[in-house]
Parts: structure tokens; sequence; C-alpha cells
């Protein structure tokens, strides 16, 4: 049940992030979250947008270097402990987070978070068992 992520390979130089968004805002594509991982000279920008294989191909004819991966995207409880609760599940389980970041969304009551494990199988098994909701490519284009 995985969600699409783009991975942008960039230069860590004044403008780069504003080129990427531009390219695909310019192809009408729309952004649903982004996140930068950076080092001194080169970053990963990770983006969930509504249309990823376009996204991606845009992004190469521009020059970019990118490309698709699967990533886990739940729901929790927005109030205190919400995110501590699925975390505490999947560690219980042996399931190893390799980066996680927010999925922004105009619901109040619901927290969203994207994550890549090292077994997303398991991973999204465990948070279903315990009754943590996993998102799909359609509940985040709408």
């Amino acid at each position: 049940m995985g969600i699409k992520q783009l991975s942008v390979f960039c230069e860590n130089k004044r403008g780069t992030l504003h080129e990427i968004t531009d390219v695909i805002a310019a192809a009408g594509i729309d952004l649903r979250t982004m996140c930068v991982a950076d080092t001194s000279d080169y970053g990963i920008v990770r983006i969930i947008a509504d249309r990823p294989e376009e996204a991606v191909e845009v992004l190469r004819e521009a020059g970019h270097t990118a490309s698709i991966r699967e990533v886990t995207a739940f729901a929790v409880p927005d109030v205190p402990g919400g995110l501590a609760h699925a975390l505490s599940v999947l560690e219980a389980n042996g399931v190893n987070i390799e980066y996680m970041y927010a999925l922004v969304t105009t619901r109040t009551e619901k927290a969203f978070t994207v994550m890549r494990t090292d077994d997303s199988e398991k991973a999204e098994k465990v948070l279903t068992d315990a009754g943590i909701e996993l998102l799909d490519e359609e509940t985040i284009k709408n």
C-alpha cells in the first residue's frame, strides 16, 4: 500500500530548490509535501506530489537526477502521544526507520507522517494490526 515519493539529488546552491519546485509547478503538478536533507555540497529533496511519474519525468528533462521510491504514510490522532504510540509499535516489532517527515494536510483531527523503513511490508502490517490508518495514493491526492 506504499505511496510514491520523488527523490531529487541536487547541488546545495542558491536557487536550486526554487528551480525544482518551479519545474514541477510549470507542469501543473501539485506538491503535497517535501523534505530537504543536505550536506555542505549536496542534498536530497524528497517530494510527495499528486502525479509523481510525471514529476520525475519533467525533473529529468530539466537536467535533475530524480527517482521514485515507495514509502509508507500513516495517520495518527493529532494529540500528544499520537506519533509516539505509532513509533512504539514499530520499535516493539523491530522495524527500523531510515527517515521520517510530516505530510501537510487541512484535516485537523489527525496528523500525517511519511517514513521509509528497512521493511515496508512489515511496517505496514504492524501499523495496520495496531489500528493505525495507512494512507494510499488516492487519499493523498484528495
